[in-house]
């Protein structure tokens, strides 16, 4: 069996809504990497960190984004910050250390790779829309990905029979704030939980669920982390990272308006299935 010499995945995620580079490549190599984390005791935070240095040193690369040696360099670094970003969640399940904190510091290390990234683009290119470009780009991604990734973990708890996420706030603002944009959208979504809590087939109903969400989460998968790295690589080969700041705010924003109104729709369609 093909890399049956890997441990296998921890459930966390379902295959179905994976962006292939994930699959196949990303978390393929965190899997590999596992033993040897949790063996040294590594924490979970510091492989966090250490994937910031690595992303941030791509930015850096990215600075010479018209050659294509240092472009090539930025690619490959942001490759291994992907891949420390999927390790410190497998290290942190793995041995039991999960916290809001830890999905807090994931989540911000994240966003603060991305904006390295465009600082080094924009500050490379001078002229005013690359500023611009840069710093509308950036505010559309960050609301992309926090929403993405609040619908992805919405998509996964429902899958695990849990109805509702209840949690106690945090005593740190800035984890309050960050799960707070990304649970924005939860009371949109709080008539299939409360379905779902009070069906007396709740497994099946989940099933359900799954099946018909599954498109949406295979479409909102191209706001991946993975997906804009890629794209920021062929526009810098391109001759201008412009585009890809232009494909930011016209169709990862579409993108993602059209896969929250299917899971809307998805969701009301199986309530109204459950009233009638």
């Amino acid at each position: 069996m093909p890399f049956s010499w890997l441990p296998p995945p921890d459930g966390s995620r379902d295959r179905r809504v994976e962006d292939p580079t994930n699959l196949y490549i990303v978390h393929l190599m965190g899997r590999a990497l596992l033993p040897l984390a949790l063996w040294s005791r590594i924490p979970a935070n510091a492989v966090s960190l250490l994937g910031l240095a690595l992303g941030v040193a791509g930015a850096a690369a990215f600075f010479r984004w018209d050659d294509w040696r240092y472009a090539s360099l930025g690619f490959g670094l942001g490759v291994l910050w992907l891949i420390a970003d999927g390790l410190d969640g497998m290290i942190a399940r793995a041995s039991g250390t999960a916290s809001a904190f830890g999905r807090f510091l994931d989540g911000s290390c994240d966003h603060a790779v991305f904006v390295a990234i465009y600082l080094s683009l924009a500050i490379s290119i001078g002229a005013p829309t690359g500023w611009a470009l840069a710093f509308a780009a950036g505010a559309a991604h960050a609301v992309q990905s926090t929403l993405y990734e609040g619908e992805r973990t919405r998509f996964q708890r429902r899958l695990r029979g849990e109805p509702a996420l209840v949690t106690l706030p945090s005593n740190n603002w800035l984890v309050r704030l960050y799960d707070g944009l990304a649970g924005s959208l939860d009371g949109l979504a709080a008539d299939f939980d409360q379905c779902l809590a009070t069906s007396p087939h709740p497994h099946g109903l989940a099933q359900e669920y799954g099946r018909l969400a599954v498109p949406s989460l295979r479409l909102m998968a191209l706001l991946s982390n993975n997906a804009r790295l890629i794209v920021i690589f062929l526009a810098c080969l391109a001759g201008d990272p412009r585009y890809f700041w232009v494909l930011e705010l016209t169709a990862f924003t579409l993108i993602l308006a059209v896969g929250l109104v299917r899971l809307r729709v998805v969701e009301r369609r199986l309530v109204l299935k459950g009233t009638s």
